[in-house]
């Protein structure tokens, strides 16, 4: 997933009214997980961000942090990623697809314990061709239900072939369910036509003059 669609934030009507007064609520015993989610003709996009309130932060660290040195080595940080990943359910058209772990980025350890840090994990789903027409993607997070406040999102396509119609939460927003449609490749407009007919004739004149 590209990084600055990460920065861009920019999520389908109504979700980022929905964000802010949740964001606005977290409490220090809890850890905010927000899931991000971009449908595109061939991949399904995921972004995860978790941010520990302070009570609930060693715990987190801990699960991190196996050899308790206080750091996070590459491989602590991808075993966690893989845990996270195998804790959310997502469903393409009623059919399992399966996440593949990409960039994460962990902060350290003190600014966890302090509450001000992020933990960002990126992954991407392959889905098989699809017909234009409806479509559905569904999404549910099972990471520690037992200290986690949850966000869910759907994220405006990059590409003009896919429109989002709906979003369904539940009401703790572990689940989400997007609604879109699949269009058809858009034909050339007429000015395209127009100007490669005129690029044509153009070199077909300096063909002409120079002979």
């Amino acid at each position: 997933m590209r990084a600055g669609r990460s920065a861009a934030a920019v999520f389908v009507a109504g979700g980022a009214i929905i964000a802010a007064s949740t964001v606005s609520a977290h409490r220090l015993d809890e850890c905010l997980q927000a899931a991000r989610i971009a449908v595109e003709p061939e991949r399904i996009e995921l972004e995860m961000s978790l941010t520990p309130g302070v009570d609930v932060a060693d715990a987190i660290i801990g699960e991190i942090d196996r050899d308790g040195d206080r750091s996070f080595s590459t491989r602590e940080q991808q075993a966690f990623a893989t845990r996270v990943l195998a804790s959310l359910d997502l469903n393409h058209d009623s059919r399992p697809v399966d996440l593949a772990g990409g960039p994460a980025t962990f902060p350290d350890v003190d600014a966890l314990r302090r509450g001000e840090g992020t933990i960002h994990l990126r992954s991407t789903a392959a889905v098989p061709a699809q017909v234009e027409g409806q479509h559905q993607v569904s999404f549910r997070n099972r990471y520690r239900p037992d200290v986690s406040v949850y966000l869910a999102n759907a994220l405006v396509p990059e590409s003009n072939r896919i429109a989002v119609t709906a979003q369904r939460r539940d009401p703790s927003q572990r689940a989400l369910t997007i609604d879109y449609v699949m269009r058809g490749a858009q034909p050339a407009s007429m000015s395209t036509w127009l100007l490669s007919g005129v690029a044509v004739a153009l070199v077909l004149a300096a063909l002409l003059v120079r002979r």
